[in-house]
């Protein structure tokens, strides 16, 4: 078990994967599994934990709250019923 280093050509950022090898019986060769560490700090060259799902984490984060607003347009719908009302008097 070793510690990979690998760099993201689009985006410039090393990332570091702990490494296992083991061997594959149906092709009888060694393969490796590797596991995300996190990124490297260029800095200071230290291995900062992230699990690999930070844009997926964004995503739902920026989800709105559809109770909020369904509840926003029902009190404007309420609004303008009662507007209607009094105009029609």
């Amino acid at each position: 078990m070793g510690i990979v280093y690998q760099k993201d050509k689009r985006s410039g950022i090393t990332y570091a994967y702990e490494s296992k090898a083991y061997w594959d019986k149906e092709k009888k060769q060694s393969r490796a599994k590797r596991k995300l560490i996190g990124r490297v700090d260029e800095a200071t060259g230290e291995i900062v934990p992230t699990d690999g799902r930070v844009r997926k984490a964004r995503e739902r984060a920026a989800e709105p709250d559809y109770k909020a607003l369904y509840e926003q347009a029902m009190a404007r719908i309420a609004e303008l019923e009662a507007e209607l009302a009094e105009l029609r008097g």
